[in-house]
């Protein structure tokens, strides 16, 4: 029992070390190009200086750790776990009557706790950051255009506030936007009873703005059902959103962390908004761990061949082919979960499945087999 921990403990080390190795040699390379991209566009942008280029830079890389860090499993799992089989200490311990469910436990175990540190605490870090790096990509690269602009400056909310609408629902509609000040242009609310099926009224407002907790349209006029317009005035209606919120779900579901994305996923769907990315997000990095762990075994079945059997160099192309494999397949499944046509938690989690299905099926066959 002792030796298999102190076994365990070691393995655990080279392949840690091995991971970590890859992760940092593969954000470096993908910063690199991150950066030279960055400083193309930056090319038509004079006040874009080498200093902003590269601060935007820096500020992607925790995002690029947390896309990479599955790969970065793979690849240095293979690296480690060869390494071990080519100077015969699995072999040996095999051969001592240690299993390979035995010493491979602990790798297992710090891979996932390798994505359970992402999920948990990158993934704050890497939110908070390229919300940075996405404003300043606004402001230097995109000539101040925000995340709207892809709506045609045009904004529509569905506002479920018991304060405007016992059971009902205020629908928001505004022609321009001015998120900076906050302002909404030519803005109108249609306020309706959803129990009754009912229309209540319509507001009618030359601009509309959103601070400390509600909606201040100006020159606004109430409109309801047979009865005449009432004279222009100022009027107050209280609302959940901030700006912050309004301007986050138009922007990707990566500036927000695990933590964040719950909650951001129920405000969304009350306002009217699609929640389907954020939800998909969140499920991806819910999966994240055991992707992780996945990635490890995989590495294990494809790696842990004896060496005097010839064929290694193969079996680690495919171990690596193996992994773009599953990337190929979480791509095509998160696709198929932004349109809708696959739940989300299936778009999720079904990549890990399968994976984690691969490699149980080698490990059997190594060891068993």
């Amino acid at each position: 029992m002792t030796l298999a921990r102190t076994l365990s403990f070691y393995i655990s080390r080279v392949f840690v070390a091995a991971v970590l190795i890859v992760l940092v040699s593969l954000t470096g390379i993908a910063s690199l190009f991150d950066f030279i991209e960055l400083l193309r566009r930056s090319t038509n942008h004079p006040e874009a200086s080498f200093g902003i280029v590269a601060t935007m830079a820096s500020l992607r890389m925790p995002f690029i750790i947390l896309s990479i860090l599955p790969f970065a499993v793979l690849l240095g799992g293979l690296l480690a776990f060869w390494r071990l089989t080519r100077s015969s200490e699995l072999i040996v311990a095999r051969a001592s009557g240690i299993s390979a469910w035995q010493f491979l436990a602990a790798p297992v175990f710090c891979a996932i706790a390798l994505g359970a540190i992402a999920s948990g605490v990158v993934s704050p870090i890497s939110s908070a950051m390229l919300t940075h790096a996405d404003a300043m990509d606004n402001f230097y690269l995109r000539n101040g255009v925000g995340p709207l602009a892809l709506a045609g400056d045009q904004l529509w909310l569905r506002q479920s506030d018991r304060e405007i609408a016992p059971q009902g629902v205020a629908i928001l509609h505004a022609r321009g936007v001015s998120l900076r000040g906050a302002d909404l242009i030519a803005a109108s609310i249609s306020v309706f009873r959803l129990d009754q099926d009912r229309f209540l009224e319509r507001i009618e407002a030359k601009s509309a703005r959103l601070d400390d907790g509600a909606w201040t349209l100006a020159e606004a006029r109430v409109i309801r059902p047979d009865k005449m317009p009432e004279p222009p005035r100022t009027i107050r209606l209280p609302t959940d959103l901030t700006v912050t919120r309004v301007q986050e779900s138009f922007a990707s579901p990566n500036t927000l962390s695990v933590w964040e994305l719950p909650g951001f996923i129920d405000l969304l769907e009350r306002s009217g908004f699609s929640a389907i990315r954020h939800r998909l997000r969140f499920q991806e990095l819910l999966a994240i761990p055991l992707l992780s762990g996945t990635m490890a075994l995989v590495a294990a079945g494809f790696s842990m061949r004896q060496t005097r059997r010839g064929g290694v160099a193969r079996m680690l192309g495919f171990g690596a082919a193996a992994g773009f494999a599953l990337f190929i397949v979480s791509k095509v499944a998160g696709e198929f979960g932004q349109s809708g046509a696959l739940p989300t938690l299936l778009a999720a989690w079904v990549p890990s499945a399968s994976g984690l299905c691969l490699a149980l099926a080698l490990l059997l066959h190594l060891e068993d087999g």
